[in-house]
């Protein structure tokens, strides 16, 4: 079964396009999923975390500040490199665990795993098949973040900066979906890349 990695910067709608693929019966591994899972309350790794940056990036419930870590991380790159450091090895592992485990399903000949790094960390490179970008004007990035995530433009502009330019992204995709658009041209778009990738993945 082939692994087709999706990436895109910040918001550019990858996740969107992710759910569509699995509404197609495409077995889909997501990555974020995975590090959310294990930055959960009373998780190991939240001890690790309190640990490496202090107990003030918990909320009083015991859950990881997710806005204050990444306010922290993408204004820093020495922080960010101790989080990466700790977190990258164990999501891999769990991905790979993952995609290992979906190679049973007989249909469809591919499966999707969400990498919003891709091309920032070279962990994945010797485990995939082709590199799937979902690409969208910068602005629209910005707002879309800035829409979803409650963020400011400085901090929708930082995180944007911390990633490879979309330049760089396009460049070295294998395919292309443009997201410029609605949600029904997302999807049929997703819809025809589907037929394409089942043409080339055996």
């Amino acid at each position: 079964m082939s692994i087709i990695a999706l990436t895109g910067g910040l918001g550019s709608g990858k996740s969107e396009a992710a759910k569509q693929f699995a509404k197609l019966g495409v077995p889909v591994v997501d990555t974020d999923v995975i590090a959310h899972a294990l930055t959960a309350v009373g998780s190991p790794v939240l001890t690790q975390i309190s640990q490496l940056f202090g107990p003030q990036f918990l909320t009083k419930e015991g859950a990881l500040d997710r806005a204050k870590l990444r306010t922290l991380v993408f204004t820093n790159p020495q922080e960010r490199s101790k989080l990466e450091a700790l977190l990258h090895p164990l999501i891999r592992a769990n991905a790979l665990k993952q995609l290992a485990e979906n190679e049973h399903q007989l249909h469809p000949d591919y499966q999707i795993l969400v990498i919003p790094l891709l091309f920032e960390n070279n962990q994945y490179q010797t485990s995939i098949h082709k590199t799937l970008v979902i690409d969208c004007d910068e602005q629209l990035q910005i707002s879309r973040a800035m829409a979803r995530s409650q963020l400011s433009q400085a901090e929708a502009q930082a995180i944007l900066d911390a990633q490879v330019t979309r330049a760089t992204r396009l460049k070295l995709a294998d395919e292309v979906i443009e997201n410029n658009g609605t949600l029904a041209e997302l999807t049929e778009s997703v819809e025809k890349m589907h037929q394409k990738l089942l043409k080339i993945c055996h």
